[in-house]
């Protein structure tokens, strides 16, 4: 065995999988999200498989759905796509650009709109 080779964490789960991790994901980020909007000014979906989360003041919504062919979460906010994968060892789906998992990402631009910290 070679010392020093790195194992990529990201990994394709199979569609059956995929769906039951991404199923699991948007149900705990939709807790958090439903918990935190109780002290903060936005409203929060879940609906057919995608979740929404929507400001009045100013108006904005941000979209988290699953695309099953690819097995990435996409999430909108902000009029940008950002694409999260499956990481095995942190058993999220994670922006390999910031490595930020879905949760943080969506803390990270609800504070960015809010204006103020918001804890999920």
């Amino acid at each position: 065995m070679k010392m020093g080779i790195l194992v990529p964490s990201k990994c394709m789960l199979d569609e059956a999988g995929f769906r039951n991790a991404s199923d699991l994901a948007l149900q705990a980020l939709f807790k958090a999200l439903s918990r935190a909007s109780d002290s903060h000014e936005f409203e929060v979906d879940l609906n057919n498989g995608a979740l929404t989360v929507e400001f009045e003041d100013p108006p904005a919504k941000f979209v988290v759905s699953p695309n099953a062919p690819v097995r990435q979460i996409w999430v909108s906010a902000h009029s940008r796509s950002f694409k999260l994968d499956w990481d095995a060892l942190r058993e999220a789906f994670v922006l390999a650009a910031s490595g930020q998992s879905l949760v943080e990402l969506m803390a990270a631009h609800i504070e960015q709109h809010l204006g103020e910290a918001v804890a999920l």
